[in-house]
């Protein structure tokens, strides 16, 4: 069987399989979609219960959902370049990056005199569960392989032809 020769393949660089990208960025442009639907929503709720600051921590929320969503599909585009053990470094180094400056961003939000915590909590969840629905639709809908970089052989390689 030809096999490619593994020594040829570089160890730390490979090509991104398009259908994969493909896949992201769909998620990319769905959670796009669903950003400006709670933007709209949780907006308009906001302000109706809270005023101003229902507004304004509507949009926050959103901002962040829709951050945290971005940070994971980007850096799995990314990573799917690299080898294996530098795509698993990447993806939890951007999960853990996401959990920092979450923490840093409600520190700074705990006492704003603009912000609306419950509106603020309800976009944020209203957020996270969409995007997880969106995820989860745009993979089942997808076409992609179970294997990559297989190599088939040739009908002259069969030790009967």
């Amino acid at each position: 069987m030809n096999a490619p020769d593994p020594t040829s393949l570089p160890t730390t660089l490979r090509a991104v399989p398009s259908n994969a990208r493909g896949v992201l960025t769909a998620v990319l442009r769905y959670t796009g979609f669903l950003a400006i639907a709670i933007a709209i929503v949780g907006g308009g709720l906001g302000y109706l219960f809270a005023s101003t600051e229902g507004l304004i921590s509507a949009f926050i929320g959103t901002a962040l959902a829709v951050l945290f969503a971005s940070i994971t599909a980007v850096s799995i585009i990314g990573a799917m370049r690299f080898d294996i053990a530098a795509f698993f470094g990447i993806v939890m180094g951007a999960w853990l990056l996401k959990i920092v400056v979450f923490i840093v961003i409600l520190a700074l939000l705990r006492d704003a005199s603009f912000v609306q915590t419950t509106v603020l909590f309800i976009t944020v969840i209203a957020g996270a569960i969409g995007t997880m629905i969106v995820d989860v639709l745009v993979v089942f809908r997808s076409h992609l392989g179970y294997v990559s970089d297989a190599v088939l052989p040739k009908k002259s390689d069969h030790p009967w032809s």
